[in-house]
C-alpha cells in the first residue's frame, strides 16, 4: 500500500520569496534519514538511534547558525568590529512529547564590540 501526503502551499509568484528546499529518505536502516541540500548529504537519526545529529540538533542549529551569520552580516554592514560570534541554543521538549519545544534559550558571546554594540547587534537579531 503507498500512502503520500503532499502539502504544498503555494500563492501567486512573488519576485521577492525565497525557497529554500531539503529532500530527506529513509535509509533503510531504522531510525536513520539521508537527506539532501543544494548537493550537500547528510544524515540525521532519531534520537533512539543518536550516532548522527538528531531532527531536534538540526533544528536548533538552524537557529543558532541564522543567528550567528545575522549578527555577522549586520555587523559588516555596519562597520562595526566584530571578530567572532559564538552562539549556544538549548532547546527544552517533555519527554511524553517530544513533537514541540517547550522553551528555547540562545545566547551569544561577542567578540572585537564592546557592549553597546553588541547589544545592538543582537537587538537586530531579535526583530529578525
Amino acid at each position: 500500500m503507498r500512502c503520500r501526503l503532499d502539502l504544498f502551499i503555494m500563492g501567486g509568484v512573488d519576485e521577492d520569496l525565497l525557497v529554500t528546499s531539503v529532500r530527506s529518505v529513509t535509509s533503510g536502516e531504522p531510525g536513520r534519514s539521508l537527506n539532501e541540500a543544494r548537493g550537500h548529504h547528510f544524515v540525521i537519526d532519531d534520537s533512539a538511534v543518536a550516532e548522527e545529529i538528531t531532527p531536534g540538533e538540526s533544528f536548533l542549529a538552524g537557529i543558532s547558525g541564522c543567528g550567528v551569520l545575522l549578527v555577522e552580516r549586520r555587523a559588516r554592514e555596519t562597520a562595526v568590529p566584530l571578530r567572532r560570534a559564538e552562539a549556544w541554543i538549548a532547546g527544552s521538549r517533555l519527554r511524553s512529547d517530544t513533537s514541540r519545544f517547550t522553551g528555547i534559550d540562545i545566547r551569544f558571546r561577542l567578540s572585537g564590540v564592546d557592549e553597546a554594540q553588541a547589544e545592538e547587534l543582537v537587538a537586530h537579531y531579535r526583530r529578525h
